[in-house]
């Protein structure tokens, strides 16, 4: 199952990202570029620990202004780069089922396969860093008891959620489904659609 190999990578990016454990170090992909789908899945989940721990650190009361300005600009690159990456991989399933031909009565889904990856990228850094919550030397009982039941609620979800992305992939690949991604189109970046950006030029 495609979720079985995405999963098992995802585990090693934040593994290897809490080696260092710093949003400084520097970035290696474990999967050459001819292994496409897993360098795409790596660095996809790569993006997403980083972003992470950018959001952490930005949330610091005590943070200096300026340093979260400069913080607040890597957030919104690093989110450009998720957003290209989830692309990419949409792009994989497209070359990969281009020769499908829906059946007559195939349907759309509300989100593309990558989407729901990307969904499940999240969801293995919140069941990694709950399951560091609910063991936590230095944590009350109760505190560990709490972050218990919600890692039980996590693991209950990325079951669900790899279910209903394999489910979605083999439903394109019968026919079932058909794929249609949409570009996001983002205008904030853009100084041309940002009202902001274009009266600076």
């Amino acid at each position: 199952m495609f979720t079985e190999k995405a999963n098992k990578i995802f585990q090693e990016v934040i593994e290897k990202y809490h080696v260092i454990n710093t949003v400084d170090q520097p970035f290696e992909n474990a999967y050459a570029e001819s292994d496409l789908l897993e360098h795409l899945l790596y660095r996809k989940c790569w993006i997403d620990t980083v972003q992470w721990h950018y959001e952490d650190i930005i949330r610091d009361p005590q943070i200096d202004p300026v340093a979260a300005l400069t913080l607040k600009r890597k957030i919104d690159a690093s989110n450009q780069d998720r957003t290209d990456m989830v692309e990419y991989i949409d792009s994989y399933f497209l070359e990969k089922y281009k020769k499908v031909e829906p059946k007559q009565n195939a349907t759309i889904n509300t989100e593309s396969p990558a989407w729901g990856v990307d969904r499940l990228s999240i969801l293995a850094l919140k069941i990694y860093h709950m399951n560091e919550e609910a063991t936590r030397n230095d944590a009350s009982a109760s505190h560990k008891a709490a972050c218990q039941s919600k890692l039980d609620v996590l693991l209950e979800q990325r079951t669900d959620l790899s279910t209903a992305i394999d489910t979605l992939l083999s439903d394109i690949q019968k026919g079932d489904k058909y794929m249609k991604v949409y570009k996001q189109m983002k205008m904030y970046n853009d100084d041309e659609l940002n009202p902001v950006l274009r009266g600076q030029k």
